[in-house]
């Protein structure tokens, strides 16, 4: 397949991107920054919430899918989450349409959930409870690609990833860990499933204490070899452990990530 990675030069890009080149696929990088060294594919200079510079890019040569993996990382304002996860998924899609590309398959996260609180095993159908911002932005670009997904017949699938890690370094992440070797796993199941439509899956690896459901994964084809629990002998308990688990968005449920939805300046009398 011919595979726009946008957010090429972050941290699961550069994973990503590579992975998919073991597996045979050709891959467009797109980013804002310069490609990572020892990358020699196409590659775009450019912010994908600016749909006229996506739109370009989609007509320089032809592609069969995008893997959406750009976007800010951490917590903002409303708006900046907006435009870093809702405008930019909007701008691909719209190019998508044009270019009559019809696979994309979107980097959310567990955030888009992480305000529920950690009883039961989680499953897709559970209503969304963000626990940020930046958890607001992965549900309402969910929301985008589902409007795509019934009205343009797009498929897309939204990978609620969890703590995407070379290993797992606390107790939460026994339960939330995505390794490397998955995650590519993960977004080649999600670029071949055969008609997704619009889907939802957890991200993480095969985790033996696992806080989300793994079946709507596996039901396309998205079958995960790593399980976090490797690891826990090296974890050693810490007191922020309890708290982190009370709610399965973990840190980002707590205080010290709540904050206006705007933010003011200072005005000027």
């Amino acid at each position: 397949m011919n595979i726009l990675v946008t957010g090429a030069a972050g941290a699961i890009g550069r994973v990503v991107t590579v992975g998919l080149q073991d597996r045979g696929h050709e891959i467009v990088g797109l980013d804002r920054v310069p490609p990572p060294d020892g990358y020699d594919g196409p590659w775009h200079l450019l912010d994908c919430a600016d749909p006229d510079a996506v739109a370009a890019a989609f007509a320089e040569q032809p592609l069969d899918a995008v893997v959406h993996l750009a976007g800010n990382p951490t917590e903002g304002s409303l708006p900046e989450s907006f435009t870093s996860h809702v405008v930019t998924t909007a701008a691909l899609l719209d190019a998508m349409v044009e270019h009559d590309v019809s696979r994309l398959v979107y980097a959310s996260s567990n955030h888009a959930v992480g305000r529920t609180p950690h009883r039961d095993l989680l499953t897709v159908e559970a209503r969304p409870r963000p626990d940020t911002f930046y958890g607001v932005g992965k549900v309402a670009a969910e929301a985008v690609m589902s409007l795509y997904a019934d009205r343009d017949g797009l498929d897309a699938v939204a990978c609620r990833i969890g703590s995407f890690l070379p290993e797992p370094e606390t107790v939460r992440h026994l339960a939330t860990w995505l390794s490397h070797d998955d995650c590519v796993r993960m977004v080649e199941a999600s670029l071949t499933a055969t008609a997704p439509g619009f889907a939802v899956l957890y991200g993480i690896s095969a985790n033996t204490r696992a806080w989300w459901d793994l079946e709507p994964g596996r039901a396309l084809g998205y079958h995960p070899h790593d399980d976090a629990e490797e690891f826990a002998g090296r974890i050693g308990p810490r007191a922020e452990d309890e708290t982190e688990a009370a709610h399965v968005g973990g840190p980002f449920a707590t205080p010290e990530f709540e904050r206006p939805a705007l933010d003011r300046g200072t005005s000027i009398a």
